[in-house]
């Protein structure tokens, strides 16, 4: 339909990886510049013909009946005595699929690539009889209901951790002192041409290996750090590195504790601070419970300069307020925490152990190598 003056469309996206639809915006003649949308139906199969190769295929869900897509969004209505759409639907959250897609789809440019309905509509696709169909998306949608559970037990448990980390943490029992008073800091080397090679290259940390509370190590660069520079800026058992900057709010002052991962030396980039625990005041596992209180209260983006870019300087970090509880203290907040913070990792491994198995279940199904009444017992 045009789009006419004085109305509101809602439209709609559709996430990758198999997520499905999603409100986008909402726009109206004078802020879109499309002039034709279309409204959808729920129950419609959805994809996106520009991210077709990330898995942008979806359901449109009841709450979203009557919004609007763009013509980069088909449409598609099965001919339910023969497909069922949340079968179509399984079948289309297959990375292997994607991967197809990814490299079917064509255009001008790679990030104009688009997988056309005519290419969807030629597709093929395993089609069991419908009862089959129903039965395969109802063992399915019984791991599905499994992982929501781990999800909401993973999500509960992490609000828990946190609320008890800074309970601990700005417990005001313990001195006030300024963290250069509790911790040693430590920025890196910049990256420059000239280290690119050379006698001594060295693997070293920069953000992009840091996340929440964890480290990445599948992408480690390596770059040349002379002896001195090495025995300066290598990473000790314990430290903590901290992400000093970035764009995103959300990465700023995001911590993790180095645990000799990898064999040493290996050091940090200007990217990243170091903390490492004063002998005799701290002890490690407390700079990194302080650390992971100051990222998630927001303490480290409180003291992030600049506009557009946030960074934290190693001046502005020496200068903030640390709790500072006796050793023995600090190790007894250490060993609760720790034991907490198990307790959720050992269920985000077993929600990550079940969408695997999920994967694999859902693959054999549709391939029929997994017959689908021993699927059934099993789940």
């Amino acid at each position: 339909m045009k789009i006419e003056s004085g109305v509101e469309y809602p439209l709609l996206g559709v996430r990758w990886y198999g997520q499905g639809a999603f409100h986008r915006e909402t726009v109206t003649r004078e802020s879109s510049k499309a002039t034709t949308v279309y409204r959808v139906t729920a129950g419609q199969f959805i994809y996106n013909r520009l991210f077709a190769g990330k898995g942008s295929f979806g359901l449109v869900l009841p709450e979203f009946a009557g919004a609007f897509v763009s013509n980069e969004f088909p449409l598609f209505d099965t001919k339910s005595r023969r497909l069922s759409v949340d079968y179509l639907n399984l079948y289309f959250q297959q990375g292997r699929v994607w991967d197809y897609v990814e490299a079917a789809s064509t255009g001008t440019t790679a990030s104009r690539n688009r997988w056309k309905e005519s290419q969807f509509l030629a597709h093929h696709i395993p089609l069991p009889p419908l009862p089959t169909q129903k039965r395969i998306v109802e063992v399915i949608g019984a791991v599905d209901d499994h992982i929501a559970a781990l999800g909401a037990e993973v999500e509960a448990l992490s609000a828990v951790l946190r609320r008890r980390r800074a309970d601990l943490i700005t417990d005001d029992s313990g001195e006030v002192v300024r963290a250069e008073h509790a911790f040693h800091f430590s920025t890196g080397v910049r990256r420059t041409p000239d280290r690119a090679d050379g006698p001594y290259m060295t693997p070293y940390l920069r953000s992009a290996n840091v996340g929440y509370g964890t480290l990445d190590l599948s992408d480690v660069l390596e770059m040349n750090y002379d002896p001195a520079e090495r025995k300066k800026f290598c990473l000790q058992y314990g430290d903590v590195v901290v992400s000093e900057g970035s764009a995103s709010a959300n990465a700023v002052g995001m911590p993790a504790m180095w645990r000799d991962e990898l064999p040493g030396p290996v050091c940090t980039q200007m990217t990243l601070l170091r903390l490492r625990a004063r002998e005799g005041i701290c002890i490690p596992e407390f700079v990194f419970h302080w650390s992971m209180w100051a990222y998630e209260s927001g303490a480290f983006l409180d003291v992030a300069g600049g506009t557009n870019i946030k960074h934290i300087s190693a001046k502005r970090a020496k200068g903030m307020a640390v709790r500072l509880p006796p050793l023995t203290r600090q190790r007894e907040i250490a060993v609760e925490l720790d034991a907490m913070g198990s307790v959720l990792e050992a269920a985000r491994a077993e929600r990550a152990r079940l969408r695997e198995v999920r994967t694999g279940l859902l693959a054999g199904l549709l391939n029929r190598s997994i017959d689908i009444d021993v699927a059934e017992l099993e789940n």
